[in-house]
This record gives C-alpha cells, sequence and structure tokens, in this order.
C-alpha cells in the first residue's frame, strides 16, 4: 500500500507541476515540419496523432467520402511532417496519373492510332517519374561522377530527397503500365486515386502496392473485421519489437562501430558486425513492412506479404523470392519481362537478369556500391542458374520415347540433398551477408578493409571475450535470425492463440510492447533504414 500511495503521490506532483494551459506555439512547434524529427511509425507522436486518427476514423467509416477525406488528409500531413512541402509533388504526381489514365482509356476506343497514343502515354509517365528521380535522388551522384571523370565542375546546392520518393514514382508507373496491358480500367475519380498513392502506411517505404491489387479494395470501402484488427495488432508488435528492440540495439551498440572503423576491429568481429547488419537490414525493414501491413489491416486494407522468412533461402534464387518481395515482384514485372524476361536466348536471359539487379541495386540510394551490391546479386543469381542447369541436366536420364526422341527426365531427389538443405541455408545466409558489406559499407576502401581483416586478422580465439563483452547483441542477432528457422507450425501456433484473446488482452499486450519499446530504444529516434529509398 505504501508503494502504490507513493506512485499516487509522485503523479499528483507530476501533474500539479504542468503548464496551467498548453501554449498554442508549442503545439505548432510540434506539429510543424522538422527534418531532424521526421514522423515515423515508431515515435511517440505517430502514437498519439494515430489513436486520434484511428477514433475518428471508425465515427466516419461508414460515410465513404468522410473516411475517404480523412485518410487523405491524415496521409498528406504524414508525408508533410517526415518531407515538408514535397507533399505538393506527391499531389502533382496523382493527378497527372489520374489525367493520364483517363486518356490511355480514350485511347484504348479510338479506331486509328491506338497503340501509338498508348505507348506515348506510358512513355510520359515513365520519363516523369524517372525524370523526378534523376533529379531529386541522383542529380548529385551525376554531378559528382562528371566531375570526377572530366573536367567539369558542377556544384548545386543540396537537394531535398523527398522520403520514398522511390516508392511512390514505382507505383505510379505500375498504374499506367498496367492500364496499357489491360490488367486494369482507369480510375475516374480523382478522390480514389489520390487515396491510392497517398494512403500512409506503405508511403514512405513500403512495400510496393500496385494499383491493380489496392484499388478494387477503394472501390469496395472495406471496413476492418475483429479478425483483421487482431492480426493487425500482432503485425504492429512484431513489427515493433523486430525494428526497436532487435535492429536498433544491434546498429547502435555494435554494427556501426565496426563499419565506420573496420581497422580496429579483428577479423572475428569484422564478420561478426557483418552478419549483425545483415539481422540489423531484416528486422528494420522487415519490422517497418510489418507495421505498415497492421496498420493497413486496422483501417480494413490488405497489402501482399513483404518477407517469406528469407533466411530459409537454399540458394541466391530463392532468397530473392523471399526478401522484399513487392520490390523483387515489382522488377520482375515491369524490368525483367519487358527487357525480354526468359523468353529469349539464354545469354540473352543472363543479361535480363543481372541488369534487372543492377537497376534494383540503383534503386535503393544514389550511390555507386549500391550498384556494385545489385551487380554482385545479379552475378550471383547468373552464377547460380547456370550451375543449376548444369546440375538438373547430371540428374537427369535419359529416356528414348516411342517416337524414337531422346528426353532428358529428373531423377528423384537423393537422401543426400535433403541432407543438404540445412547447410545449403548457412552457406545462402553467410553469402548473402558478405554482400551486404558493399550495401553497408562508405566506400569500396572500406570493405577492402573489412576483407583484409577478416582474412588475415582472423582470430577465432577472440570469440569468447566477444561474447562476454557483447552478450546481448550476441543474443539478439541469435534471436534474429531464430525466429526465420523457428518452424512455421509453431509461430503460427502463437499468432493464432493471440488473435483469439480477447481484445483487452491484446490491448495490455500492446501497451506491455510498448512500454518495453520505451525503455530499450536509443536516446534518439532511429529512423528506417529504407526510409531513404
Amino acid at each position: 500500500m505504501d508503494s502504490v500511495a507513493t506512485l499516487f503521490g509522485d503523479l499528483l506532483q507530476r501533474l500539479s507541476s504542468l503548464p496551467e494551459r498548453l501554449e498554442i506555439d508549442q503545439v505548432v512547434d510540434v506539429l510543424r515540419y522538422d527534418p531532424m524529427q521526421p514522423l515515423l511509425f515508431n515515435t511517440g507522436l505517430f502514437l498519439v496523432l494515430f489513436v486520434a486518427f484511428l477514433c475518428i476514423y471508425r465515427l466516419v467509416r461508414g460515410v465513404r467520402v468522410l473516411k475517404m477525406a480523412l485518410v487523405i488528409l491524415f496521409s498528406l500531413y504524414f508525408y508533410y511532417k517526415s518531407s515538408g512541402f514535397s507533399c505538393l509533388i506527391l499531389l502533382g504526381v496523382c493527378v497527372s496519373d489520374w489525367v493520364l489514365g483517363l486518356l490511355m482509356d480514350k485511347a484504348a476506343s479510338m479506331q486509328r492510332g491506338s497503340d501509338a497514343l498508348r505507348r506515348l502515354i506510358v512513355f510520359v509517365n515513365v520519363a516523369a517519374n524517372v525524370g523526378m528521380l534523376a533529379y531529386f535522388k541522383y542529380f548529385n551522384l551525376i554531378a559528382d561522377t562528371l566531375s570526377h571523370f572530366t573536367t567539369m565542375d558542377i556544384r548545386v546546392e543540396t537537394i531535398l530527397l523527398p522520403a520514398g520518393i522511390s516508392f511512390f514514382t514505382f507505383r505510379s508507373i505500375s498504374y499506367i503500365v498496367d492500364l496499357y496491358r489491360g490488367q486494369l480500367k482507369a480510375c475516374r475519380n480523382l478522390l480514389d486515386y489520390i487515396f491510392f498513392l497517398t494512403f500512409f502506411p506503405p508511403l514512405l517505404a513500403g512495400p510496393v502496392v500496385r494499383a491493380k491489387d489496392m484499388l478494387p479494395q477503394v472501390y469496395s470501402n472495406p471496413v476492418a473485421t475483429r479478425d483483421m484488427t487482431s492480426e493487425g495488432i500482432w503485425l504492429i508488435i512484431t513489427g515493433l519489437i523486430k525494428k526497436v528492440v532487435i535492429a536498433d540495439f544491434i546498429s547502435g551498440n555494435f554494427v556501426e562501430r565496426v563499419f565506420d572503423n573496420p581497422a580496429l576491429y579483428s577479423g572475428f568481429e569484422n564478420l561478426m558486425a557483418t552478419f549483425g547488419f545483415t539481422v540489423q537490414l531484416y528486422c528494420d525493414f522487415s519490422g517497418y513492412s510489418d507495421m505498415a501491413i497492421g496498420i493497413a489491416l486496422l483501417l480494413g486494407y490488405r497489402f501482399m506479404e513483404n518477407f517469406n522468412a528469407p533466411f530459409k533461402a537454399q540458394n541466391p534464387t530463392e532468397f530473392w523470392h523471399r526478401w522484399h518481395i513487392s520490390l523483387s515482384t515489382w522488377l520482375r514485372d515491369y524490368v525483367y519481362i519487358p527487357l525480354g524476361g526468359n523468353r529469349c536466348s539464354r545469354p540473352r536471359m543472363y543479361f535480363n537478369q543481372f541488369a534487372t539487379m543492377v537497376i534494383g541495386g540503383l534503386w535503393h540510394g544514389a550511390s555507386w556500391m549500391y550498384v556494385i551490391w545489385g551487380a554482385v546479386h545479379g552475378g550471383l543469381l547468373v552464377v547460380h542458374k547456370m550451375y543449376r542447369r548444369v546440375i538438373s541436366l547430371a540428374a537427369s536420364d535419359a529416356v528414348l520415347t516411342e517416337s524414337g526422341e531422346m528426353v532428358m527426365v529428373e531423377s528423384g531427389p537423393s537422401a543426400l540433398s535433403r541432407w543438404m538443405r540445412p547447410v545449403n541455408m548457412i552457406l545462402t545466409f553467410v553469402m548473402v551477408s558478405l554482400t551486404f558489406m558493399f550495401f553497408r559499407a562508405p566506400s569500396m576502401d572500406d570493405v577492402a578493409m573489412m576483407w583484409h581483416q577478416i582474412l588475415f586478422d582472423f582470430h577465432l580465439s577472440v570469440a569468447p571475450q566477444f561474447v562476454e563483452s557483447y552478450l546481448t547483441i550476441v543474443l539478439l542477432m541469435i534471436g534474429g535470425y531464430m525466429i526465420h528457422i523457428t518452424p512455421s507450425r509453431m509461430t503460427r501456433r502463437v499468432r493464432s492463440v493471440f488473435e483469439a484473446s480477447p481484445a483487452f488482452v491484446q490491448a495490455v499486450i500492446l501497451a506491455l510492447v510498448i512500454l518495453v519499446v520505451i525503455q530499450v530504444r536509443q536516446s534518439d529516434i532511429v529512423p528506417f533504414i529504407y526510409l531513404q529509398y
């Protein structure tokens, strides 16, 4: 009782110390755009604003126009609080896409010149979006490269990069291209299209949501069911744990230190930092994706799964079928297939694969390090496809058909291949982790230094001291990895128990997780790693 009385007295004292009235200027300062404090899912301000928004949303969800207007206004403010007046660019893209969509629909009904006009519309849309990316995201890279290799001295003022520009431009391109392919009907209502393109959960860092997947949901005016709400809360909880508890802690307390000064650490520590960054990257981005998908579910909208246990992958090809699925499938449908896909000669197919990954690497950021990373992964995919072809031929038997034709029939899997699955899984994780050096390191000099330390200053004897000094880091790295290798049936069982529990229990668990997050988070809010893309 004494402890309760003490706690109550402390609470009264804190309340009495609050100002008698909240200054309007203070509220305005908090709500105004601050480039140093963007509005993110893992901030206290977002929690307060979203709870208020959700309460109003529940009241007006039955009135479609009011609901859509509320979501659009909140989405635009969310983007303004994250990127300032770049929200006007987003609105401009909305109007441009809507007009081009109507023109595409009209062009389809023309008797003459239909195909040419439709291709022109696609060209205009792609050129406009690529042009925006080239200016806002890659102009300084282009200028620095030209200045380095020529006598040109190009100097520009700092260009403010709109947050998430790569994501909404990709959504814009997919809308117009899908119209051209006849996979989608043009959106007639401007409000519907603005709702789709500005919808805030995936706005800043994905997943990449396509119009053909979301616009039908927008038209149907969905309402979140009890099951969707439970699933959404579960994803928000797992996302917060992945992002704040695992990713941010690993990054701030170990990974950043090693990557910033690799020469100060042994080869073993450099290798552990490489593994740690891979786990950090997964937990950071998959955590954001979980929260984005979960928040959308609370509003009645469902997105595709963006990660499917990528560290279970047996090879590089399978890894990209499991990692950032929305981006991988987008690159497949809008880059790889237009280049010719696999409906061409084998050398051309390999080139298409390689070029797609290089473009995917460049998409990640304005640095040649990302291009190199994409090229490395493109090379791995090509080598794996060549290897798989050789192995499949070797594992096949020649069979003579009744017509006298010799065909190859694949043999059944051997016992050895089944035992090799965990080995392949570990090897793929190690290989992918080593490639992420190019993704994280500031320059090739840093990559070279890390490789030098690993090859020439690797001392396994420091492992016990490392574990003792970084015990929490090691446990979190293991925990982040174990998220993958835990059997799916176990995770589904835990998830089903949570989703079947009463709403009050779910709310209590969510509140406890938020309290834990507040206790373990860094002093400064750590932005999501994919926010820069």
